[in-house]
């Protein structure tokens, strides 16, 4: 079978070309203008950006355990309509991806089930509780892309340190949630002004900033690395940046909620505001920004948590943290810090595609000859409106309900195969 996307402005890493792309057996086999069509489908990229696929390391599909939040086919079905051609799902499911057994069944669901490319990421410790590591050895032999305790912060140092060095003996990527949970103190929301005048519990930087603070001076002890996942504070980046500095083995993601809302948006009560970590002051919400311009953040990922309307349908305090931004990921990025003159486009394919694929080991998603073809194609001069009514996960809690955004994916390509097309359902 074979495709030819014809007219596209093709987004590389340092430059954006005009050309037509041939696609054949779920690879590129040619990059030119005026590629003949005959015998092959035609998709008409015209005034249209064309470029690899979004690969999201950090979602929750919530399967096994949680079908009535979402489903690898749900969640899956969700990212090829949000240009996601690749993704890691978190190990918080019941039970949770900690052994074996059910890394196989959630790789067999996977197989049965998903619209894209989906690589699990095994448990940190056994049963997440912080006592017992897994068998990173078997899991990643098994299939995992990395550990993570995600959800639950690893508070345990002596649990960390162990961790860190056996992540790097089997030479698996390990993903942090940085948190101090005493210090967070089953709070709700960023501790400040806002908590303060809506009487919600806050949750100080120093929970994320603290904990940042000494995995990198683990990480910095032992020789290791870590991926820090979500930084929300301009505490964090800084410390971050620092050790970056000093040769430190650090990475870390934001999401597009930290660079696009502050917690001015929780005063009307809202649950769809909720979320690990809070959504912070202003300030911090430049400095996330100043740290994607700087380089010193190198992903930008999810953090996709749906929830059923039930969760969310409560008390702010009794709320489950979480919102669905898979959907809304490329738009809100593209909107603010795009066309906000923040990044190029060049740069936010870097930081959505090459980044978080070379850091997982799963490929490295480049437009090029021979590459796969996993490819999005969007639109950055149309706008929308957020709907989550029209989404296609079962999670339909996004603080950007309502917002008019820039950037249509208009259609999605997994090894060719065209996942997604708008306004063809």
């Amino acid at each position: 079978m074979k495709t030819v996307i014809k007219g596209g402005s093709i987004v590389l890493l340092d430059k954006t070309i005009v050309s037509d792309l041939l696609i054949q057996d779920g690879k590129i086999v040619e990059m030119a203008n005026n590629i003949p069509s005959e015998g092959a489908s035609v998709i008409d990229a015209t005034n249209k950006f064309v470029m690899a696929g979004f690969v999201d390391i950090h979602t929750h599909l919530r399967e096994p355990g949680f079908a009535h939040k979402e489903t690898i086919e749900t969640g899956t079905l969700a990212a090829v309509k949000g240009g996601v051609t690749a993704m890691a799902c978190m190990p918080n499911t019941k039970p949770c991806i900690d052994n074996k057994v059910t890394l196989d069944f959630v790789l067999n669901t996977i197989k049965q089930k998903a619209h894209n490319k989906v690589y699990p990421v095994a448990s940190t410790t056994k049963g997440q509780e912080c006592k017992e590591l897994t068998d990173y050895g078997t899991l990643k032999e098994a299939g995992a892309c990395a550990v993570s305790d995600d959800g639950r912060p690893t508070d345990n140092l002596r649990i960390l340190k162990n961790a860190l060095l056996y992540a790097k003996e089997v030479g698996i990527p390990l993903l942090s949630h940085a948190e101090d949970s005493q210090l967070s103190d089953k709070g709700d929301v960023h501790e400040g002004y806002y908590s303060t005048l809506t009487g919600l519990k806050g949750i100080p930087r120093a929970s994320e900033d603290c904990a940042v603070a000494r995995e990198i001076a683990l990480c910095e002890s032992l020789d290791a690395s870590i991926h820090f996942c979500h930084l929300s504070t301009q505490g964090a980046v800084r410390l971050v940046k620092e050790a970056k500095a000093r040769g430190a083995k650090v990475t870390a993601e934001t999401c597009p909620h930290y660079f696009a809302l502050d917690n001015r948006c929780i005063v009307d009560y809202n649950t769809r505001t909720k979320v690990s970590p809070p959504l912070r002051d202003e300030s911090d919400k430049d400095a996330i920004i100043q740290a994607i311009k700087e380089g010193v953040i190198d992903v930008i990922a999810t953090d996709h948590a749906p929830h059923h309307h039930d969760d969310k349908h409560c008390e702010y305090a009794l709320a489950a943290f979480g919102i669905s931004g898979i959907e809304t990921s490329f738009a809100v990025s593209y909107t603010h810090l795009v066309k906000a003159n923040h990044i190029s486009l060049n740069r936010l394919s870097q930081l959505m595609s090459f980044n978080p694929s070379n850091l997982l080991g799963i490929g490295t998603p480049q437009i090029q000859v021979g590459a796969s073809a996993d490819i999005v194609i969007v639109d950055t001069q149309k706008k929308w409106t957020v709907d989550p009514k029209q989404f296609a996960s079962k999670g339909k809690h996004t603080p950007f309900e309502g917002q008019e955004l820039y950037g249509v994916v208009e259609c999605t390509l997994v090894d060719g195969v065209i996942k997604y097309q708008k306004n063809n359902k």
